[in-house]
């Protein structure tokens, strides 16, 4: 019995997650199922922020007190295998209808930890919007639209299956730091963090620039080359491989989510960062503040700061 990380399935997080590993005794021996383990409170209607699923991850001993701040559940999309049975040639409500009975198999206290994921069929493209919005109320980050007839396909196939995620949040920051990338472009600095103003300080000269998140996609291989050739002349200081740059650039940045932490000097996490455009119609004194990045917090988590 086991639970498996990243789209390859290749690495065991059992020890993460203890709980699971209980609950999922229940389920038939010879079973795959695919789906995602979220931190969510029972009988809560949202799940918890993704920071709170990382404090878990990678962790040899889970104690109680994580145990109850961060607890998990299994939320299930789909099942590969029942009984020892490829399903996967299976049409997706075939399969869903596996997955319905797998899931009433659960009972005790712990039954809670297995949630079958939700959907609906739609009739008409009129009805796909107001759900994308209800999903982000949700706290999902967008709907997976799927074909009623569709097997279950391994990779990156197209046809069957689409993302209709929510628009990104999106923040003007600075470049501070840039990297080398690694294969082709190892020649080419490619990794770049970015930084937000803290204006907290009542004197403007006292503002300073604080690291708010890293990005390395998102820019076309002529903007890649044209940033490379400016890192190069406008390097302030070296820090092994990492070089400070004079902060004139601006850059949108993209994103899915934004938290509190405590691990990040700017004390925000965001999800999945990326560049959106190169800003060459600002400079850096009008980039976006902190505050500017707290506000686009969860109205529960700004009243904690």
């Amino acid at each position: 019995m086991g639970f498996t990380s990243g789209a390859g399935g290749e690495e065991l997080i059992n020890e993460s997650f203890p709980e699971l590993i209980e609950m999922a005794e229940e389920i038939p021996v010879d079973t795959v199922l695919d789906g995602e383990v979220i931190c969510w409170k029972h009988n809560e209607q949202r799940p918890l922020p993704f920071s709170s699923l990382q404090r878990r991850l990678g962790r040899k001993r889970v104690g109680a007190s994580l145990r109850s701040d961060c607890p998990v559940q299994f939320v299930a999309y789909d099942v590969l295998e029942h009984k020892g049975e490829d399903l996967r040639s299976y049409q997706l409500h075939q399969r869903l209808k596996h997955l319905e009975v797998i899931c009433k198999t659960f009972k005790g206290d712990q039954s809670w930890r297995m949630k079958r994921s939700g959907g609906e069929y739609l009739t008409s493209w009129e009805q796909l919007e107001p759900l994308r919005q209800k999903a982000g109320e949700g706290g999902a980050e967008g709907l997976m639209l799927k074909q009623r007839e569709s097997p279950y396909l391994a990779g990156r196939k197209r046809g069957y299956w689409w993302k209709h995620k929510l628009e990104p949040m999106t923040l003007d920051a600075v470049l501070i730091y840039a990297q080398a990338g690694s294969g082709r472009r190892a020649n080419l600095f490619t990794d770049y963090t970015f930084a937000l103003w803290n204006r907290s300080a009542a004197n403007p000269e006292e503002h300073q620039l604080v690291t708010f998140a890293k990005a390395y996609s998102g820019l076309k291989d002529t903007e890649i080359l044209e940033l490379d050739r400016w890192i190069r002349r406008h390097t302030s200081e070296r820090y092994g491989p990492t070089r400070k740059v004079k902060p004139e650039l601006v850059f949108e940045i993209g994103f899915e989510g934004i938290q509190l932490s405590k691990r990040h000097k700017c004390g925000l996490a965001v999800r999945f960062p990326r560049i959106l455009r190169w800003r060459h119609d600002r400079d850096s004194e009008s980039a976006d503040s902190l505050a500017s990045a707290r506000e686009l917090l969860r109205p529960q988590d700004r009243e904690v700061q």
